[in-house]
């Protein structure tokens, strides 16, 4: 673990300051005659460019382009080298106003010259509003065509409506805060369950390590998702928002999708349920590939923050590192499903626990593979960010409801892991390596045993765990007869038939009819169960 957050830390270094919000400002010097400055995704009806551009007079005249998601328009002319300037603008209509002349000719530029003599400055302040059948993504540049290269300075702000939830966000982005916001009260929810279980759990001494994994996670993943909602709550309020909130909510929930997998494979190979501790070359195997699965995980975040294009829509999986981390989490459950196979072998009574901990997990394990395909090809563009977002929160939720579940401390479950107690794995752990002390005794989980917090356990402190039994030899003989050693460990019965060994007993002598002769003492009432014979066969006590 101490390695996973150390990579983490460096990742978020190397990440910080990545993210541009929606209010985008800056300045282009460049011998190009064409680049490309921003991308949005505006609603059909709501959409809104505000605008405020300044340059030289002498680098007259520059106009901003305007081109939308159709095949026919920005990808037949992004990264097309075989296409010059013209070529690049021709493919836009002008009927649909998609060219922003940036010179005083032009009304709608709202182009003013400030300044004198050589220090004259084009300043243009504007807006333009999108119409469009549906959402689309809109691709805005800026070109000169004829040579002289590109001076500008800009600041543009694009929103979808004025409402606080809409605003700043592009349409791909809807409803990203509310979806962070409604699943951190269900994983504070959760994390909250699962300390209120982790106290009975302690108090029966069953709170082991991987439990304590689980809870580890569910706590990072709030944490990663209230660093979520808090980038996007400003963002929802600036345009802007805090580049580093967002790396490090992706960081933290890193960290936990790779705890929680972890964890899953520990109890797959059987640790803290059937045995005590992992063999040196498995822990070997592990430390290996978590630091694989890190570094891939480092190399997919470096790779979005400096390789991504962002003149193009990508997604995260969409990338030489997305498919490692895709090919990683199907190495893992080959992993995950050789482990529990070998721990239902040698621990067949098991398989409450391990049956629907296997089903349900093999769902987990596919579902973020078959997810990154979806949104690779099976997801509009416009519309992917959004639902990613929910898919992914749902199927990280999935995951953890099931083991809060499956692990819960009650009666009433019959696929609760765990039957040995913390205090006793200190004691195999103690043992030499090699004396087979590292699995746990076989022993099917009981129920029965959860009592109240404020109810003892009689039945384990009266219960007679097996041992082995310490054979002494011994004659017992009375007047030369010996008995017999009972070799077969059985129950040995006394009889009181001694009619063989003691000859019978003289008459009882009657008492003497002699007033004089006091009467026997008798006993207190309340002294009598004290000093009577509890019975058995043929024994009595006569007055």
């Amino acid at each position: 673990m101490d390695r996973v957050l150390g990579f983490a830390v460096v990742s978020s270094v190397l990440c910080v300051g990545s993210v541009l919000g929606k209010y985008v400002r800056g300045i282009v010097n460049t011998k190009e005659d064409w680049v490309f400055l921003t991308r949005f995704c505006f609603l059909t009806d709501s959409g809104r460019l505000d605008f405020k551009f300044r340059y030289p007079k002498s680098r007259c005249c520059q106009n901003i382009l305007l081109y939308f998601d159709e095949s026919s328009q920005w990808p037949s002319v992004y990264k097309r080298p075989e296409k010059d300037c013209y070529q690049k603008e021709a493919v836009l209509r002008p009927e649909n106003n998609q060219v922003i002349n940036l010179t005083t000719r032009y009304t709608w530029s709202g182009c003013v010259v400030e300044g004198e003599g050589d220090e004259e400055i084009l300043s243009c302040v504007g807006g333009r509003s999108f119409r469009s059948v549906r959402e689309r993504w809109w691709y805005i540049a800026l070109s000169k065509c004829g040579g002289g290269g590109l001076q500008l300075e800009y600041e543009m702000k694009l929103t979808n409506g004025q409402s606080f939830w809409t605003q700043h966000f592009s349409a791909d982005e809807f409803g990203i805060l509310e979806t962070d916001i409604t699943f951190l009260v269900i994983f504070a929810t959760v994390f909250t369950l699962s300390c209120y279980f982790a106290y009975n759990l302690k108090g029966r001494q069953l709170l082991h390590t991987t439990y304590k994994m689980f809870m580890t996670a569910a706590g990072v993943e709030v944490l990663s998702l209230l660093f979520f909602c808090i980038y996007w709550g400003l963002y929802a309020r600036d345009g802007v928002g805090n580049g580093s909130l967002k790396i490090l909510g992706k960081l933290l929930f890193s960290v936990s999708f790779l705890v929680f997998l972890l964890m899953l494979i520990l109890l797959g190979k059987g640790f803290t349920v059937t045995r005590a501790r992992i063999s040196h070359s498995g822990s070997v195997k592990l430390s290996i590939y978590m630091t694989v699965y890190t570094i891939t995980y480092i190399i997919l975040f470096i790779y979005e923050a400096e390789f991504f294009d962002p003149g193009e829509v990508l997604y995260a999986y969409d990338s030489p590192a997305g498919y490692g981390l895709m090919g990683l989490q199907l190495l893992a459950y080959v992993w995950f499903c050789y482990a529990v196979l070998v721990s239902l072998k040698h621990y067949p009574e098991k398989q409450p626990f391990y049956i629907p901990f296997f089903a349900a997990y093999t769902l987990w394990f596919f579902a973020v593979p078959v997810m990154a395909l979806i949104a690779n090809f099976g997801i509009s563009r416009w519309a992917r960010e959004k639902i990613v977002n929910g898919i992914q929160l749902g199927i990280h939720l999935y995951a953890h409801v099931v083991f809060l579940a499956i692990t819960r401390p009650s009666a009433a479950n019959k696929n609760f892991p765990y039957h040995v107690r913390t205090s006793q794995i200190g004691i195999l752990l103690s043992s030499p390596k090699g004396m087979g002390t590292e699995s746990f005794p076989h022993h099917a989980y009981g129920n029965s045993s959860f009592l109240g917090d404020s109810q003892p356990n009689f039945t384990e402190l009266f219960s007679i765990h097996s041992a082995p039994l310490k054979t002494i030899d011994e004659a017992v003989g009375w007047k030369g007869q010996e008995v017999a050693q009972n070799s077969d460990q059985k129950i040995i019965t006394t009889t009181s038939d001694l009619s063989s060994t003691f000859s019978p007993p003289p008459p009882p002598i009657p008492p003497r009819s002699s007033a004089l002769s006091p009467p026997p003492p008798r006993l207190a009432s309340h002294f009598t169960e004290y000093f009577s014979m509890q019975g058995g066969a043929g024994m009595g006590s006569k007055a």
